[in-house]
């Protein structure tokens, strides 16, 4: 590391010596789990049926969701670009209607499910690349601390 680098670490770490600590409610959480959350669940290419590591994912969203008030989720399956459009519109509504009913049997209400498909509708880049990273669903759950 030349003097220059030297001397702007150093810098920074005294800057960072005189800032005014944060209070501990700005670095602490509540601790409630029951908040809007957003993942997705990943498939195997052509496939509809839950992985193993998908499975557990579902079951450890809905195990801390079940505590909360969950308003509403919202599941949109998605498929990369190989194939026909319609089979991937297929394909993607299968993993939607999957995962929702995962989310449901593990304990999450069912009246709150909005389930959607896209298919491979932007499954590539502005350079035409194909998207792999689009066999999944994305579920996004609305929760709050019961009352």
């Amino acid at each position: 590391m030349n003097n220059f680098g030297i001397a702007a670490l150093a810098g920074a770490l005294a800057l960072g010596a005189c800032a005014t600590p944060m209070r501990r409610d700005e670095i602490v959480t509540s601790g409630s789990p029951c908040m809007p959350v957003r993942f997705d669940i990943y498939f195997r290419e052509n496939e509809a049926r839950l992985t193993d590591a998908a499975g557990q994912a579902i079951n450890a969203a809905a195990g801390v969701l079940r505590t909360c008030e969950v308003r509403s989720v919202q599941v949109l399956g998605l498929a990369d670009a190989t194939g026909a459009s319609e089979a991937n519109l297929s394909l993607s509504q299968r993993r939607a209607r999957t995962v929702a009913e995962a989310l449901s049997a593990a304990g999450l209400p069912a009246p709150a499910f909005e389930v959607a498909a896209a298919g491979d509708a932007g499954a590539t880049t502005a350079g035409g690349a194909a998207e792999p990273l689009r066999r999944r669903t994305e579920v996004v759950v609305d929760a709050r601390p019961r009352r």
